[in-house]
């Protein structure tokens, strides 16, 4: 028999390269995972669940995605890999079928003030070579409608050979830029408030200046002290009109104090450039404090917050100048860009238009272009960031999502999981982290994690279809299907919040009255005014406290303990205990381990290989010396109450010999808020989105506000946890204090004892209120987006 008839007889066997079927991950153990071992199908689209902390961000973010970004980096040169980030191998035993991965995930986007959206997605890039083309005037290149570009005027002798000599000519150098000289391209201009820079009766020696960090024996009180430009023991309201100026607007000028060379500057360029170049919200508490007392932003008068200048604005398509588009609602520009026919520039046209209806698309076309890039919310800045994807050739590669839902009304959540299902059916492979039934209802293959979180998850708990998770006894299998019922009896409102003639951003002259002393809820679609009508008309007064989705700022060396004030009091009791210092306790200060200076790892540059973090022997990761171990609070030392979960630590500090209200107190929020598996000197840099923001609410919760906002609090959160967030809300009300909440989750309107309802639609389609009212009449009514969804969701 020939070897032709022998494959005519049987099935073609399938080729090698096409078996690569699986990412096949064995052995994880990043963070809490407990030696995972997992198969996922490539080409698919995967939902990663699991209760909050259960460890699913660890095995999809911080193995796979950064193993696979890992391998890509090695494939550059070593003089290329030096300006990039080193990135160690994760705790992991074997990986295989690696695809190139794309994150996509739920950090803000940067605060720099000069960032807007349209600078970050490249669509103001595209607009200024549409208008450096068809304006009219023309005015010159792209970068004559940059706002971020100055114009620049220089001249000077140059030298010019000719016919074999050579003679010096003067010559003239001008490029034109599209900043505003007025504002420097922010759009915005400030004033001082001089009152809150200086107390004008005192001299700079009896420390006059009341800016943060200028005392008088900080470096820079000396400086203004003893730079010579004034006496320093004269009030500065007897200064003259010279020193004042001097003190206040002198240009850089070089000083030598003490043998020392430094700069002398004024001291309101010197505010201008080491407070007001960033973002207010990227700023201390303390800084920001300071701002806002001392400085008003007002509308720059000369471009009216444009940001271009004057050339810039003059050159217009049929009518319309860049600082025009960049202004409009993004699907409003869509259609404009769509009206214009000039077969010269029709690649550009293309190109802006795809990228214009991508922002309509994934529902997003409400922003406009000049919108900061600061002010978006994470869910809208992981949406901004999907936009380069959507038409992406790209095949075979991973996409990964951290809850791509959050901050989408349920309306909104279908066009979502098509835009995932799309990437998908490209042939892609598609990762996503998600609590949301919706969502999780579409996947082709879910991976459970649990039981429960931190030391009590990191295993696999399913793995398979939807449907056989319903079937399955796992704690996100039995509550897939809860369907919250609304409340047989509201609360009655104490007392209302008036708000009128609300106009900030796309609100529409809002009057309404925001009931106090109950759960109110206000929803409507992404980009329906929510957050405008909350920022701009109630967090600021006084009494509300305010806690958003804003990212907490700490290093590695942060942890739980440090960031509550909960370290404070524990040092306080073992050095009365020991009848030492507070500061041997704490391993940033007199305690630390001289070795690893209190980080308990000790890590080694290796130049352009991964730096390798090694338990330090010295104290044995401990954080502290030995000395600090030996003294003991009702027999455990320093290190060993950090260990202790937020659970275990509530009962040592509750009662004992260790007994400390202070720190009860605090562990008790924690408790309360559904952390305590946590332990306490854990990294801040390990928690998860959800553990992040409960941990904020905790360390909130102690300011005893009369009224609490919260921006989204199921965010990050299980479906098993929401009855937990549900009561600690109705505890909060039940105390005297009045919530105010805005929510997409159908649970926490059903829960609510009012409901203000925006819309019908987002940007100018909508800052309007269109409901308001319990959540039995919205429901009866059905008359908006948010109460057809809602009696669905309880079955009406």
């Amino acid at each position: 028999m020939t070897s032709a008839t022998r494959s005519d007889a049987q099935p073609a066997a399938t080729h090698v390269a096409d078996s690569h079927d699986m990412i096949r991950v064995q052995g994880a153990r990043e963070n809490n995972l407990q030696d995972v071992s997992v198969e996922i199908p490539k080409r698919r689209l995967t939902v990663f669940t699991g209760v909050s902390g259960s460890g699913k961000s660890s095995l999809v973010f911080s193995t796979i995605a950064a193993d696979s970004q890992r391998m890509i980096n090695e494939t550059y040169s070593a003089f290329v890999q030096g300006f990039m980030p080193n990135l160690a191998r994760p705790d992991v035993d074997a990986l295989d079928g690696l695809t190139t991965a794309i994150i996509v995930d739920q950090e803000r986007m940067g605060a720099n003030p000069r960032s807007t959206v349209g600078t970050a997605t490249d669509a103001n890039a595209m607009l200024r070579i549409l208008f450096s083309r068809l304006g009219d005037p023309h005015i010159g290149p792209p970068n004559a409608y940059s706002f971020n570009v100055p114009s620049v005027t220089a001249s000077g002798a140059i030298t010019v050979e000719r016919g074999g000599k050579t003679r010096a000519e003067k010559a003239t150098f001008n490029r034109l830029g599209g900043m505003c000289p007025r504002c420097e391209g922010m759009g915005s201009v400030t004033d001082f408030d001089l009152s809150a820079l200086y107390d004008d009766t005192k001299s700079l020696r009896e420390g006059a200046l009341t800016i943060p960090g200028y005392s008088t024996d900080g470096w820079y009180g000396r400086i203004f002290s003893e730079s010579g430009f004034f006496d320093p023991d004269k009030p500065i309201s007897a200064f003259t009109k010279r020193e004042l100026h001097d003190l206040l607007h002198k240009e850089p000028t070089k000083i030598k104090i003490e043998g020392i060379n430094l700069t002398y500057e004024g001291l309101i360029p010197k505010i201008q450039k080491s407070m007001l170049s960033k973002d207010r919200e990227a700023m201390q508490p303390h800084i920001r404090a300071f701002v806002e007392r001392a400085i008003t932003f007002t509308t720059c008068p000369e471009c009216q917050g444009a940001r271009l200048s004057a050339e810039a604005r003059s050159s217009t398509i049929n009518g319309t100048s860049i600082a025009d588009a960049c202004a409009m609602q993004i699907s409003d520009l869509a259609e404009w860009v769509r009206t214009l026919h000039e077969p010269s520039v029709a690649p550009l046209l293309a190109g802006l238009q795809h990228l214009l209806d991508s922002f309509v698309e994934i529902g997003l076309g409400y922003l406009s272009l000049d919108r900061p890039s600061g002010s978006l919310s994470g869910g809208e800045s992981q949406r901004t960031k999907m936009i380069r994807h959507l038409g992406s050739s790209l095949t075979d590669v991973t996409y990964v999502f951290d809850e791509p839902t959050i901050g989408l009304h349920p309306h909104d959540i279908q066009k979502m999981n098509q835009l995932l299902l799309r990437l998908r059916d490209k042939g892609n492979t598609v990762l996503v982290v998600e609590h949301k039934p919706e969502t999780i209802a579409i996947a082709d293959h879910v991976i459970d994690l649990g039981p429960g979180a931190g030391a009590h998850g990191g295993t696999v708990c399913f793995e398979g279809a939807v449907e056989d998770l319903r079937a399955s006894d796992t704690v996100t299998g039995r509550h897939l299907d809860d369907r919250a019922r609304l409340k047989a009896e509201v609360r009655r409102p104490t007392g209302a919040l008036a708000v009128r003639g609300a106009s900030t951003n796309n609100l529409r002259d809002v009057d309404v009255d925001v009931p106090l002393g109950v759960l109110c809820v206000l929803t409507g679609v992404a980009g329906s005014g929510k957050s405008s009508l909350v920022d701009g008309s109630i967090a600021r007064r006084e009494g509300v406290v305010a806690i958003d989705q804003g990212a907490i700022k700490g290093s590695r060396r942060s942890n739980p303990a440090t960031y509550t004030g909960l370290l404070e009091p524990i040092r306080k009791a073992f050095a009365k205990a020991n009848g030492v210092k507070p500061a041997l306790f704490s391993s940033n200060s007199a305690g630390a381990c001289p070795a690893c200076n209190g980080a308990g790892v000790i890590f080694t540059d290796l130049g352009i290989m991964a730096t390798v973090e090694s338990t330090c022997e010295e104290c044995e990761g401990k954080r502290f010396q030995a000395a600090v171990l030996e003294h003991t609070l009702a027999g455990r030392n320093i290190a060993e109450v950090l260990a202790m979960s937020v659970t275990e630590a509530e009962q040592f500090f509750g009662d004992g010999e260790a007994r400390t209200p202070a720190a009860h107190a605090i562990l008790h929020r924690l408790a309360d808020v559904g952390l305590g598996y946590l332990s306490l000197g854990q990294p801040l840099t390990t928690l998860s989105g959800g553990e992040r923001q409960r941990l904020k609410l905790a360390t909130q919760m102690a300011d005893k506000g009369q009224v609490y906002v919260l921006d989204e609090p199921t965010t990050g959160l299980h479906l098993a946890d929401v009855a937990q967030l549900l009561a600690l809300l109705d505890r909060l009300v039940d105390s005297g204090a009045s919530v105010i909440v805005i929510e997409h989750h159908q649970a926490v309107m059903a829960h609510a004892d009012w409901i203000i309802d925006l819309g019908p639609g987002a940007g100018h389609d909508g800052g309007r209120v269109v409901f308001e009212g319990t959540p039995a009449d919205l429901v009866a009514g059905r008359a908006t987006l948010t109460g057809e969804h809602l009696a669905g969701y309880v079955g009406a």
